[in-house]
């Protein structure tokens, strides 16, 4: 650590001078107006001036952040505790970067049961409401929320259609032959019988299994003295399935107690971070999930314990009363609090064991934090060296004078010539950067005589590429690359970086398609392009008469089907969205009544035309600018 000698501007100084003694939160701004991070404070002009004086002691990360702070913003609450919450909303909004942050924090799936209805379902969500559903998890992957589901659903048949249940169907979906679905959409189970399997998945997901076999054991006992033996044999069966379940959690633990422990590994060399968190329910080890940390920084410290803590235990949907970590808390108290308010007000310990049964489960959730963090790291490194080896392989291949650190293809999905649409991918550093890609929407027809799917690309190719020159100022003294990249006046600067290399799906005919639009804007010097054939993924360029064939299993030629598949699959999905909303609005304009402010209250009221079709017709008289008429006319139409 040394002193932070800083200079700070006037104007910057009287903001430090009226800081306020209150508790808040503060956030730091870069010169070009991003925020890098977001802090709290119990007193305010205590904690923000701290960054500035010049005999301040700072580790390397806090200095590297005092000299990018161009700018400072602060927001005044009543309590501390307000301050977290505060804080934590705007970590998510802006994910600072010198913030330890959870990463991808907003995809984490979630099993949702959804209490709510008479006949609850079952489902896979990314995002809790306060619906009156019951949410489990975050899971890491849906890979493992399915595999979840599947075993349990062998125990636990339950509804995952989008059906209006009302025991009157006149045949069941194939998930009731395959015993996967009670099958209450034809009455095989009543209302109550129904909801006692989804309490059973309930208790099961919370850890409850006791309770759950006791049930299970119970109804099948009951089957058999009604004689009811085909019911009694499936009890039986799910019985058997759901003690092999059990049976391979692991108790950990004597006591009946829920409990999460929290561990960390890290590398000191490049600050890498994960945490691996063991959720232990009813004394046994029922699940265990592993997050990645962005942000973190080799000076291992109590902030990058009490980031996690805040963020995870933010959007997770259940919180124990007992939370190990491997280290204390500076804020533990006040972290405790706001704990207990995600409890309803029930008592939240964060403890640090430091020897006993406790202490050994915190060190071998800490070992397999090290382990799966070493996993992550050699997969990292190993995908960082097939993507160089394949772009130095392109580079090779295409003449380029340098490996091509941004490529951009572009596809057209197209049907008779309707419902056109054509996508913009782009790989960076030889993987997706999905933030950049686009889509089109494909107006009008091209030249007389070309085909849909050329004047389709030329449209697109000439949409992206004139954003990138448009309020270019033209600048004898640079090249045309230095004048574009320094002049960008755009509202979405992302449209001035070029690629380093272009590629169209396609044969010769697109290829000369890009060529022609490339030398309209100036570019053909500045963009290398090359048409990528679908049948043998046949690269052609420019002035050359012959294809190009990459060696089979290179990694040059995987990195180019990757995107080329990419593309294929952001425009088909494109195009059936165009399409699918077209014939929706087609079939509800056929409807007497309906226009189209009506049609875009229904659809966003219900989603899709199924949804309203099983609509009830209160439920469609309900929404805004609807009429118990065109409710009638709604029903009678679908």
């Amino acid at each position: 650590m040394c002193a932070v000698n800083v200079i700070l501007p006037p104007e910057f100084s009287q903001k430090l001078d009226t800081l306020p003694d209150r508790p808040g939160v503060y956030l730091y701004r870069s010169a070009d107006g991003k925020v890098i991070y977001v802090g709290k404070a119990v007193v305010l002009r205590n904690r923000v001036r701290s960054y500035f004086h010049e005999s301040a002691r700072h580790e390397s990360r806090t200095r590297r952040l005092v000299a990018e702070i161009a700018d400072l913003e602060w927001i005044v609450t009543d309590t501390e505790l307000e301050a977290l919450i505060l804080e934590n909303e705007l970590i998510k909004r802006y994910r600072p970067r010198f913030n330890v942050r959870l990463r991808d924090d907003k995809t984490y799936p979630y099993i949702k049961i959804h209490w709510q209805d008479d006949f609850p379902k079952v489902s896979i969500v990314r995002r809790m409401e306060r619906d009156g559903g019951r949410y489990y998890g975050p899971y890491t992957s849906g890979y493992a929320v399915r595999q979840t589901l599947d075993g349990l659903r062998r125990v636990f048949p339950y509804l995952d259609c989008t059906r209006e249940i009302t025991g009157c169907d006149p045949k069941p979906c194939l998930y009731f032959h395959i015993k996967r679905c009670a099958g209450p959409c034809i009455a095989a189970v009543d209302k109550q019988g129904y909801r006692q399997i989804i309490a059973g998945l309930a208790d099961f997901l919370a850890g409850n299994s006791v309770e759950a076999l006791a049930a299970m054991k119970a109804r099948m006992e009951t089957a058999a003295e009604r004689l009811q033996f085909e019911r009694a044999a499936m009890l039986r069966d799910q019985l058997r399935a759901a003690t092999q379940i059990v049976e391979r959690q692991k108790i950990v633990s004597g006591k009946q107690e829920d409990e999460d422990v929290v561990a960390f590994a890290q590398d000191g060399r490049t600050g890498e971070a994960c945490v691996q968190v063991f959720f232990i329910r009813r004394g046994k080890l029922i699940g265990r999930e592993t997050f990645v940390l962005e942000g973190a920084t080799a000076e291992y410290n109590g902030e990058l314990v009490a980031s996690f803590v805040k963020q995870f235990y933010d959007q997770a949907a259940f919180v124990p009363p007992s939370i190990l970590l491997p280290k204390d808390l500076d804020e533990r108290d006040i972290i405790e609090q706001w704990l207990r308010s995600r409890r309803d007000g029930e008592k939240v310990l964060l403890a640090v064991p430091t020897e006993g049964p406790k202490h050994d489960l915190l060190q071998m959730a800490s070992e397999n934090a090290a382990a799966t963090l070493a996993t992550l790291q050699a997969q990292w490194q190993a995908d960082t060296n097939r993507q160089t080896e394949a772009l130095a392989q392109l580079q090779k291949a295409l003449g380029l004078a340098a490996p091509p650190g941004r490529i951009e293809c572009f596809d057209i999905s197209t049907l008779q010539g309707a419902h056109t649409v054509g996508s913009m991918i782009v790989f960076a550093k030889g993987a997706p950067e999905k933030g950049s890609y686009r889509r089109f929407n494909v107006k009008g027809r091209g030249a007389q005589g070309e085909p849909d799917d050329l004047a389709a690309m030329r449209q697109v190719l000439r949409r992206r590429f004139r954003r990138a020159v448009e309020n270019t100022v033209a600048d004898p003294g640079r090249t045309a690359s230095t004048t574009l990249s320094r002049t960008a006046r755009s509202s979405d600067a992302s449209w001035k970086v070029l690629p380093d290399l272009l590629i169209v799906d396609g044969g010769k005919g697109q290829l000369g398609v890009a060529v022609e639009v490339l030398a309209e804007f100036g570019l053909t010097e500045i963009v290398p392009v090359a048409g990528l054939a679908k049948q043998r993924e046949e690269l052609f360029l420019p002035g050359q008469p012959a294809g190009l064939l990459l060696p089979p299993g290179s990694q040059g030629l995987f990195l180019l089907q990757r995107v080329r598949d990419e593309a294929h699959r952001f425009a088909i999905t494109a195009h059936r969205e165009k399409r699918g909303k077209t014939a929706l609005a087609s079939e509800l304009d056929a409807i007497s009544g309906i226009g189209p402010a009506r049609r875009r209250a229904l659809l966003k009221r219900f989603g899709s035309l199924e949804a309203i079709r099983q609509a009830s017709l209160a439920e469609l008289a309900a929404v805004p600018g609807m009429t118990q008429a065109a409710a009638q006319s709604v029903r009678e139409g679908l």
